[in-house]
This record gives C-alpha cells, sequence and structure tokens, in this order.
C-alpha cells in the first residue's frame, strides 16, 4: 500500500472503510461519508481545522481519531471524555464509532464547539454532548480519558486523574488515552514519575500512510 503525504491525493472516506470494513454499512457509513462537506461548509465560516488540511480530513482527522478504536474496545454503557476536542476529535468519530458509549466533548473554545453540535446534529449523531468547559472546571467522571496532544503528558494527566471513575469494565483498567507523537515523548513518559504507568503504541503498526510513521497512542493507566 502506498503512503501518503499531504502532497499526493488526499485520502478518502473509502479509505477508512479499508481498514475499518464493519463501518462501511448502514448509519456509520452514511454519517462518515457526510463529514467532508460538513467540516467544509463549516470550516469556511469557523475555523476549526487549519486551511491547508481540511482537504485531508479524513486522514488526518478522522482515521487518526479512528485509531483509539484498533488499540482499545469501549462497552456498550461506557463514558468517555473528550479533552480539548476542538472541531471534535478524537470524541466525534469515536462516537460514530460506538454508537451505544456516551461521550462527552470539552473545549474551552466555544466557537468550536459550535461546529460540533452542528456537524452531530447533520448526521444524526445522538451520543455525544459538548460542554464549554476548561479541564480544570470538568466534574464528568469518565471510564477512559482521550485526547489529541493539546498539552505534554504530565498535565494531561494531571487534569485527567480527577475525572477518571475508579470502577472497571475493560479490558484494560481505566485511565487516559492520548494521540500524540514526536521525539520529546520519551522524556513526557518519564516526567509522569516512576510510579506511572504508560504504554506507547505506534500507529503505523495499524496504518501504513507516512502520516502515521511518528505518531503513536499513549495509554497512561488512571
Amino acid at each position: 500500500m502506498d503512503g501518503n503525504t499531504e502532497h499526493n491525493t488526499p485520502l478518502t472516506v473509502e479509505r477508512i472503510f479499508a481498514y475499518f470494513p464493519e463501518l462501511a454499512t448502514g448509519t456509520a457509513e452514511a454519517q462518515l461519508r457526510a463529514l467532508e462537506a460538513l467540516y467544509q461548509e463549516w470550516n469556511a465560516k469557523i475555523n476549526v481545522i487549519s486551511r491547508k488540511d481540511i482537504q485531508n480530513l479524513y486522514e488526518k482527522h478522522v482515521l487518526h481519531s479512528l485509531s483509539i478504536a484498533k488499540f482499545a474496545t469501549f462497552q456498550a454503557g461506557a463514558k468517555i471524555l473528550d479533552l480539548g476536542t476542538g472541531g471534535g476529535f478524537p470524541g466525534l468519530p469515536l462516537a460514530i464509532y460506538y454508537p451505544e458509549v456516551e461521550f462527552l466533548l470539552i473545549d474551552g473554545r466555544k466557537k468550536k464547539l459550535t461546529v460540533v453540535d452542528e456537524v452531530a446534529d447533520a448526521i444524526g449523531l445522538r451520543n455525544i454532548k459538548t460542554r464549554h468547559l476548561r479541564a480544570e472546571e470538568c466534574k464528568y467522571k469518565a471510564d477512559f480519558v482521550v485526547s489529541r496532544a493539546v498539552a505534554p503528558l504530565s498535565q494531561l494527566m494531571e487534569w485527567a486523574q480527577p475525572l477518571i471513575l475508579n470502577k472497571q469494565r475493560h479490558a484494560i483498567p481505566n485511565g487516559l488515552i492520548c494521540l500524540k507523537g514526536g521525539k520529546q515523548m520519551k522524556a513526557e513518559i518519564k516526567a509522569l514519575g516512576r510510579g506511572a504507568y504508560a504504554e506507547r503504541t505506534p500507529l503505523n503498526q495499524y496504518f501504513s500512510e507516512a502520516f502515521f510513521d511518528e505518531k503513536e497512542i499513549i495509554y497512561v493507566q488512571g
């Protein structure tokens, strides 16, 4: 399979269905197909995705978000908190994948949450809610906190720790699952302290596109 970069033809929704054939039918298929036009329309009004990246929505945002579904399986009824969701990533694609899981997406920028609400409403996505909150203000309790590179790992864990439920119902213990990457990850994990348990999973073991070569899932047990 050929790698993709931002200079190649943008990855289409069909590529997502190749990696996740279970999504290539019914409601999930229709929802995923609708995302491109909706985000392009809203991005022209409110800049939620960088202008140069909007054409790479399915690769750099949707597929990147769905990598979490390769790493962990959320049980029906689980509660997931997306911390610093921005334009709805990773929470919105994960909510499409897991229609029986409850998602709360929070962000300190209300304009971006407006876009998330409008996109979710347009595709009939009923299992997500958004809140205009800073992480420090959040009282929601979740099985897992998910996030995309909004802060150093130690800061993310400081925010996430009080929000993680003690009750366990998944194959892996409750905790933080974040999408990160770069040469600084070893130092960020070391900064968590000696008592922390963290795992690194490179995304190129799931996806062949060049974009994922330096991207990782970092899981920190709560």
